[in-house]
């Protein structure tokens, strides 16, 4: 990959490499008009790391932490002078059969910690402080399902990065030098039909993911007429190199009301690597065969946002209003 022969994630870049938290909060907000709102937000902005540790201290084996994504149209009325050079609003992906559509959202706010407690003490606070600034587009409780799988019972999350490789996948580099340890971020909330689900063999089911569902190997689908999910999520760029992301999804899901989900999330180097993954699972390898997953399970939001630097969220914080 070109850029930085990252070693470690930096300092400055958001929480991002954290690992995988037993419970998730993600709430996407609208950032109202006007200037007062604005200056909530900037306060908000440049006040964060002040409010993790302010809830975090009850309980430091708790591993608060709030990654702050934040969508293309605010940053443009933030009036800060440059962008993230891939940084746009989430585009709609519409194949023969499915459809990822697109949603709004100005900020994304990915809640983790150890107890669900301090997910939910955190938002309380952020929410409050922000008040009228901000109107609620969507808000998912996440948890972690036994030995990190999704409510289909497969592992979930196990071609992550690890290590330097983190930053090499998640986290731009020099070739946006005004943007580096900031990542572009998808999220898009699916919902399953488990019953569907449940009354398909698990030899089919393992063909679908890719992978068998008791010991998460991966399975060959290279002569496959159908490509698996796996497969179709892999993206090879034309020098043959592959190109991973750092998903950090969780189920949630309410059973007295048949909601039953998969949260995803996404954090990239390159936003372009997301959309060729989605292209590839909703239009299909070739046209029309498209990830058979998406049979089972269904798209409702899609949002694009950027995880800025620390320092450059304090920029974002003290920058003159558009």
């Amino acid at each position: 990959m070109t850029g930085h022969a990252w070693d470690r994630v930096p300092i400055d870049a958001q929480s991002i490499e954290a690992p995988l938290s037993q419970a998730a909060i993600f709430l996407v907000v609208g950032v109202n008009e006007g200037a007062d709102a604005l200056a909530k937000v900037r306060d908000l902005l440049g006040g964060i790391d002040d409010l993790v540790k302010s809830v975090g201290f009850r309980d430091l084996s708790a591993r608060l932490s709030c990654i702050v994504g934040i969508g293309s149209e605010l940053w443009d009325r933030m009036g800060a002078p440059t962008k993230p050079r891939e940084l746009k609003p989430f585009a709609a992906v519409e194949g023969t059969r499915h459809k990822a559509p697109a949603t709004p959202g100005d900020l994304l706010f990915h809640i983790r910690a150890e107890r669900p407690d301090f997910c939910f003490e955190f938002e309380r606070i952020l929410l409050r402080t922000l008040g009228s600034a901000v109107r609620m587009i969507d808000e998912v409780s996440g948890f972690r399902y036994f030995d990190a799988r999704d409510l289909l019972g497969f592992v979930d999350g196990t071609a992550n990065p690890v290590g330097h490789e983190i930053g090499q996948s998640a986290l731009v580099g020099d070739e946006d030098s005004d943007f580096v340890g900031g990542s572009y971020v998808v999220v898009q909330k699916y919902l399953h039909d488990l019953a569907a689900w449940g009354e398909t063999s698990t030899d089919l089911q393992e063909k679908i993911l890719g992978r068998t569902k008791i010991d998460n190997i991966e399975l060959d689908d290279d002569d496959a007429p159908r490509k698996s999910h796996k497969t179709l999520a892999t993206i090879v760029d034309e020098d043959g190199n592959e190109h991973d992301i750092l998903r950090d999804n969780m189920p949630f899901g309410r059973a007295g009301h048949g909601e039953f989900g998969t949260y995803f999330i996404g954090y990239t180097r390159h936003l372009w690597v997301i959309e060729k993954m989605l292209q590839r699972m909703f239009v299909g390898v070739p046209a029309g065969a498209y990830d058979r997953l998406l049979d089972f399970s269904t798209a409702h939001t899609g949002t694009t946002f950027f995880a800025p630097s620390r320092s450059m969220l304090a920029t974002l914080a003290g920058g003159s209003s558009s």
